[in-house]
């Protein structure tokens, strides 16, 4: 594994406790950062920071309260936020538009659109006022093109790209750099909220006729939260096995 260096800086990652949030957690571990586990899953929060050395703040990103408390919590134990990794999400249920619940389609914007604008929100100040900032939201390939049956999560990741283009223009004269990442399907806990029929449809849409890793993810993901990452920002960064082609 070649080394990335985020020596010296810390890092906020929700969703850190499983799948992609814990691979990215690791690996900005590994390249000298401090990282702070933002996670509404409290038992798995308790047993996993300790294993990681990390900090840990129970918070459900869709309260916009319980997410100024985490991130004030976070800047008295580390001392501030240099780097945010956005990747708590649901894939909510698979359903045609005309029989998708109404609880399940509110559910998938609050977290994975709203959630990540939470975020943002509360830590865009404290990275402005230090100059300096790297924020990476986990969106999707289905944000771009749609996946049938899936409509709630398709406009979820949509809209976080759209939010991270924006963001990223707003903040492009300070030192603050805003990207997304749009992964192909990757086999994480997630897939358990998914049909058979959906996770077998992905992998059909994917050349590379497999499923990414969560590995190959955070090290995108790492690099884009790198102080070397400074000229690209509002932009959209595929990890697709040759999906997306344009």
């Amino acid at each position: 594994m070649n080394q990335l260096d985020v020596r010296g800086r810390v890092a906020v990652v929700t969703g850190g406790v499983s799948g992609i949030g814990l691979a990215i957690a690791r690996r900005l571990l590994t390249g000298g950062a401090k990282v702070s586990l933002w996670d509404r899953n409290a038992g798995d929060l308790a047993a996993t920071a300790p294993e990681l050395g990390a900090h840990a703040a129970t918070v459900d990103v869709r309260d916009y309260d319980q997410v100024e408390r985490a991130r004030d919590a976070t800047l008295a134990a580390l001392g501030r936020i240099d780097i945010l990794v956005t990747s708590a999400g649901i894939t909510g249920p698979n359903a045609p538009v005309a029989e998708y619940p109404l609880d399940g389609w509110r559910d998938v914007l609050d977290i994975n659109l709203t959630g990540t604008f939470h975020c943002a929100r509360a830590a865009v100040p404290a990275m402005t006022a230090a100059g300096y900032g790297r924020i990476v939201a986990i969106a999707s390939v289905a944000g771009k093109e749609g996946n049938p049956n899936a409509a709630a999560y398709s406009a979820s990741k949509a809209g976080v790209i759209a939010l991270v283009k924006s963001l990223g223009k707003e903040l492009a004269t300070t030192g603050v750099r805003v990207n997304c990442v749009t992964p192909a399907a990757v086999e994480t806990p997630m897939f358990a909220q998914m049909t058979p029929e959906h996770i077998a449809y992905m992998k059909s849409r994917i050349p590379m006729n497999r499923f990414g890793t969560v590995d190959e993810i955070a090290a995108l993901v790492a690099w884009l939260c790198t102080e070397e990452c400074s000229f690209s920002t509002a932009a959209v960064f595929d990890l697709s096995g040759g999906r997306s082609t344009y």
